[in-house]
């Protein structure tokens, strides 16, 4: 009886890093497989992306979708939307679709956690078969070097890197709120979607938001549209002051967001 064979997989995010490892690994395992989980409410800028990796891979991109959207689990969740603590749009959107995907077979995942991030442990499954591994790390590939690999491969990163600092739904509570604001002038129907999704529950007085202590419509009103905006522009002009001495490579790896940190399924 012949041995099982291993599937090699590279689940893509949109993002800069699991895109660089994708142009890192091109032609070093002839048999990878390159999947996107879609969510199906991900930004057309991360599509229209995925597209022109595609093209660079000269593989196709497997596109895994969810059994039920967004809107399902929220009306099972009781209309509690998914914050930091529980995550269950990245459970019931991501993993669980991927895991289903990936079967009961052997698999090797490739992750793309740099090596100057040691504090990251990455998505590792639950089940048996699946091998995680990290050629950044094993490379010592930085920050710097993943925006290197994509502007050498001639894709560069992705235009939602404008006004986003990461890929992943249109909604994610991880946005700041400068990236609110820009969802509302670049998206103006996105926000409106994602405003529609908030709620108050008429029995508990209790607010559901995207933003802590805050709704997207309050958010969006003028005064408050101008209030972030200056403060944003206030703590760029204090970050840049701060780096004013350092290098190009040092500002890369310094450039690590506050808070908790995001699902890497979403935005690796």
């Amino acid at each position: 009886m012949s041995e099982k064979k291993v599937r090699h997989i590279l689940a893509l995010s949109g993002g800069k890093d699991s895109s660089a490892l994708a142009v890192y690994m091109k032609d070093k395992v002839p048999e990878m497989e390159y999947v996107f989980c879609d969510t199906g409410d991900e930004l057309q800028e991360t599509y229209d992306y995925l597209d022109k990796l595609e093209f660079y891979l000269r593989k196709k991109i497997t596109r895994i979708n969810s059994d039920r959207p967004f809107s399902h689990y929220l009306k099972l969740y009781r209309g509690v939307l998914p914050d930091s603590r529980t995550r269950w749009c990245t459970r019931m959107l991501k993993i669980k679709p991927y895991e289903l995907f990936v079967g009961d077979d052997e698999v090797v995942s490739y992750v793309g956690i740099r090596a100057d991030e040691p504090y990251r442990t990455g998505y590792i499954s639950t089940k048996p078969g699946v091998r995680a591994v990290y050629p950044f790390r094993e490379n010592n590939i930085r920050k710097a070097d993943v925006f290197r690999i994509l502007e050498e491969s001639g894709l560069g990163v992705p235009a939602y890197y404008e006004w986003r600092s990461r890929s992943g739904c249109y909604f994610c509570f991880f946005q700041q709120r400068i990236e609110w604001v820009n969802l509302l002038e670049r998206h103006p129907d996105l926000f409106k979607k994602a405003m529609e999704y908030e709620k108050n529950d008429p029995l508990t007085g209790e607010r559901f938001t995207w933003v802590e202590g805050e709704s997207l419509q309050e958010l969006s009103m003028p005064h408050r549209v101008a209030q972030i905006k200056e403060q944003h522009e206030m703590r760029q002009a204090q970050m840049k002051q701060d780096r004013s001495n350092l290098s190009l490579g040092k500002i890369f790896e310094s450039e690590e967001d506050d808070g908790e940190m995001p699902c890497l399924m979403c935005h690796l």
